[in-house]
């Protein structure tokens, strides 16, 4: 009865032992993910507007002369920005506000047929004026989250898009 009883403990421990040791390499990975998970990157820019970056890779750029705002939401997009993206002054002020215009035009297209694009990809038209000035930075960073938006939803708003 006794080794009966030693017998089952042993195999127990076996079963215990090998379910560890066949998902140790999830658990592990989970636990990396919470912790550097709880790290979000933040990046500031220094304009004439009110740029700020908060949690949850969230950036906000807002300038109360022309009462605007410009939020962007999306994880993942401050790193790309700052390992991807070309740097500031690489393009002209009239080639963003170029380029803004067309994929902007196609984004709201495609926020208006719903049954044919994804609504939890376009989820809101982007009320971006051709005559307002918004300035380099506005520009910089819309042109270069749709440029993101493009390359990570495999999505092709207009033309060429650059792989970055």
């Amino acid at each position: 009865m006794l080794k009966n009883y030693q017998s089952i403990v042993y195999f127990c421990k076996f079963i215990i032992h090998s379910f560890f040791m066949k998902n140790s390499l999830y658990i592990i990975a989970i636990l990396l993910f919470v912790i550097f998970g709880c790290n979000t990157s933040k990046s500031t820019v220094t304009t004439t507007d009110k740029v700020s970056a908060t949690q949850n890779d969230t950036i906000r750029i807002a300038n109360e002369e022309l009462q605007y705002e410009v939020i962007i939401i999306d994880p993942g997009f401050n790193s790309w920005l700052a390992s991807m993206a070309h740097p500031r002054g690489y393009h002209s002020q009239s080639f963003l506000e170029n380029k803004n215009r067309v994929y902007i035009s196609e984004w709201n297209r495609r926020v208006m047929q719903p049954q044919r694009y994804s609504p939890n990809l376009y989820e809101m038209t982007i009320d971006y004026q051709p005559h307002i000035d918004y300035g380099y930075e506005v520009n910089y960073l819309i042109y270069n989250y749709l440029i993101y938006f493009q390359n990570t939803y495999k999505q092709k708003l207009n033309g060429y898009v650059p792989p970055r």
